[in-house]
């Protein structure tokens, strides 16, 4: 497989006033070209600085991946991270040029991460027991410490971490949303198999039967693959966007019911879509829900990101809702007068876009005794939906809500933070909730 772009020619404009002589001319003509300069310096578009750049040293590492990142000029306060993940023969500098990833970033503000594979052949590796297991060793671990890297040197947001890739990348974003649930809030998988169709225990990184669309199984299996990941967990699971080409002679079309198969599983869905549109001629995209969703491309092969998919996937994920030209309404709560103060605190911010928002919620316990489990009350106004959320479970979908810890978050020493957030539709009124309870207790807002 092969992506590359052609950077756009730019011609510079001819400014210069034509001479005729004489002293009146030559002012003009020099006050001309000094407006001009002017002009062309204030309406010419600003060239970024920022570069890709290696990253070494990032933490544990036992398949010897390379890591390269790119965060751009103007970064968010506290950015999304995009681990974006290439293609067999590919390389993450390779996968920089060729996608629209960056250019995204450089308009929404978040952070991509490129790793490149170092094996012969520069695949991932999907197939190992190693790698089929959360922390079970193998490239997954060394695709975590990255992330983590990336969180911690970057301030980034925990609870909006994404993950991308096509081919060899598209099974490996499969496999980190099972490896992983608890991490990435949303994966786009471009031409994959399901999570652990490749799986082999001879050593090899090729599954022939897989990649030729003839592993068949029920749903049920699919999904118990999936959450045989990671045991025991029963939290809040990523949401997915899956893409496969009817004509893909290489990981054939078959894998892609697979796929959805395992997703919709994996979220309780039916694997009957409740909707099915087309977004543009010889797509058919299919929804199961909120949770899944994906794309057919008629006629397509295996190379199959095109110009346009790629933003596509950010507006899946919600990363244009909080980008420098997006009209995006960013409500943060103040303190209410009189409002009762518990032991915690409560920030909330929302993202607002047309008639959807999310919602960036930080809790802290504010006592000298820690928690062991918790659940924050608050009321969403009028018209305000919760069609997702993270690191949480909501009910109801709106009016008076409570928002319930999930097994890794349960424990909240004092002192200590957690986030977590939520996605929803809106009717207009894009306000913040005015009070919070803590396990029954007022906390403070800010």
């Amino acid at each position: 497989m092969h992506l590359s772009t052609s950077p756009p020619v730019r011609r510079p404009a001819s400014t210069g006033p034509a001479r005729r002589g004489g002293v009146v001319v030559k002012a003009l003509g020099a006050l001309v070209t000094a407006l001009a300069t002017v002009i062309a310096v204030l309406t010419a578009p600003q060239a970024s600085a920022a570069t890709l750049t290696e990253v070494t040293g990032f933490g544990t590492n036992p398949s010897n991946l390379r890591m390269h990142i790119y965060v751009p000029d103007r970064v968010a306060a506290q950015p999304a991270v995009l681990l974006a993940v290439h293609y067999c023969t590919g390389t993450g500098p390779a996968f920089y040029s060729g996608s629209e990833f960056a250019r995204l970033a450089d308009q929404y503000g978040f952070i991509v991460i490129y790793p490149s594979a170092t094996r012969s052949g520069q695949c991932f590796d999907v197939s190992s027991p190693q790698a089929l297991k959360r922390d079970g060793g193998s490239d997954p671990v060394g695709l975590m410490s990255m992330v983590r890297y990336t969180l911690q040197r970057y301030n980034g947001d925990a609870s909006r971490v994404f993950v991308t890739g096509v081919s060899s990348g598209a099974m490996m974003t499969n496999v980190m949303l099972a490896d992983y649930p608890d991490v990435f809030q949303a994966g786009a998988a471009f031409a994959g198999v399901p999570d652990g169709c490749f799986a082999t225990t001879d050593g090899s990184g090729w599954n022939s039967a897989c990649a030729n669309g003839t592993v068949l199984k029920t749903p049920q299996e699919w999904g118990d693959i999936a959450r045989s990941a990671y045991p025991g967990y029963s939290g809040a699971r990523p949401r997915v966007q899956l893409w496969h080409g009817t004509a893909d002679d290489t990981l054939r079309y078959p894998n892609f019911g697979e796929e959805i198969d395992q997703w919709t599983n994996v979220h309780g869905l039916s694997t009957t879509p409740t909707s099915t549109d087309s977004p543009q001629s010889g797509w058919t995209r299919t929804r199961y829900g909120t949770k899944v969703e994906g794309i057919s491309l008629q006629g397509t092969g295996h190379n199959v990101l095109a110009s346009g998919m790629a933003l596509r996937v950010i507006q899946f994920f919600g990363l244009d809702q909080g980008g420098p030209t997006t009209t995006t309404t960013t409500t943060t709560t103040t303190t209410t007068p009189n409002q009762p103060g518990g032991a915690c605190k409560v920030g909330y911010t929302v993202n607002a876009w047309n008639t959807g928002l999310t919602a960036t919620i930080t809790i802290t316990n504010t006592g000298t005794t820690a928690l062991n489990g918790w659940t924050l009350g608050f009321t969403l106004p009028s018209g305000q939906t919760i069609t997702s959320g993270w690191s949480a479970t909501y009910s109801p979908t709106s009016g008076a809500v409570t928002a319930k810890n999930v097994s890794y978050n349960g424990a909240l020493a004092a002192g200590a933070s957690t986030g977590i957030g939520l996605q929803a539709t809106h009717t207009g009124d894009t306000a913040a909730p005015t009070a919070f309870t803590l396990n029954g207790a007022g906390c403070t807002i800010g």
